[in-house]
């Protein structure tokens, strides 16, 4: 039986799933774009490659990149799980901001044991998603829903929008003013060609976004069961 990612794995780990994507590692992680996404030097990363590849929890080839093997997928949602649970603890339970969340959460969140974000789980009434509006997935789970960037969306398309803890706090506070939050449900109305700006119906109003911003947030699709009954 192997044992617990210890801190540092579990980081390495959930940086891979972020730049290799939700869909089965269909592109390879660099190590250079791992480093950036930890802060640390390429030898370090490097290091810390070969010793989850000798676990059986990534496949390392040396100058072609890193992949998760299954057992390193499910290691690597795991630990996003965990995060956003300590995350949904802060935020509802002690009072921080969804954008302070993500920061506190790294202090302390690899010393729970398992029993104990179990209980928080259960205690935060089983939450579906984290404070900046990213699904909190399953115990067990392999993969978590695609969640495109808001530009991605097209006229007509209805989401819920989710924001990065790593979003720059000036483009926080720009989306604050256009009601663009976590949790906040969009109507796309406009999309104006070659990288024009976004125009959104959010909480009975319009709000234009230009395609920088539009592509740091991400969201959620969903059906609009009125457009498509009035389609019908």
């Amino acid at each position: 039986m192997h044992p617990t990612p210890s801190k540092s794995e579990r980081e390495t780990l959930k940086a891979i799933y972020r730049v290799t994507g939700p869909q089965g590692a269909a592109v390879d992680a660099h190590t250079g774009a791992l480093a950036e996404s930890l802060r640390l030097s390429p030898g370090t990363v490097t290091a810390a490659l070969k010793r989850l590849a000798d676990r059986g929890l990534v496949d390392h080839k040396p100058y072609r990149g890193v992949m998760l093997t299954a057992q390193g997928r499910q290691a690597a949602v795991a630990a996003i799980r965990r995060h956003r649970v300590v995350e949904r603890f802060l935020s509802d339970m002690l009072g921080y901001a969804w954008n302070e969340a993500d920061r506190l959460a790294g202090s302390f969140e690899h010393e729970l044991p398992q029993e104990v974000e179990d209980r928080l789980y259960v205690a935060l009434d089983r939450p579906a998603t984290c404070p900046h509006g990213f699904p909190i997935p399953a115990p067990e789970v392999v993969e978590m829903p695609d969640m495109p960037p808001l530009y991605s969306l097209e006229p007509g398309d209805v989401a819920v929008v989710a924001v990065p803890g790593s979003t720059d706090p000036e483009v926080v506070a720009f989306l604050d003013t256009l009601g663009l939050r976590p949790g906040v449900r969009v109507v796309v109305e406009e999309k104006h060609p070659f990288d024009g700006p976004l125009v959104l119906m959010v909480d009975g109003k319009h709000r234009t976004v230009g395609d920088k911003v539009a592509r740091q947030i991400y969201v959620r699709k969903e059906i609009d069961t009125k457009r498509k009954q009035r389609s019908a």
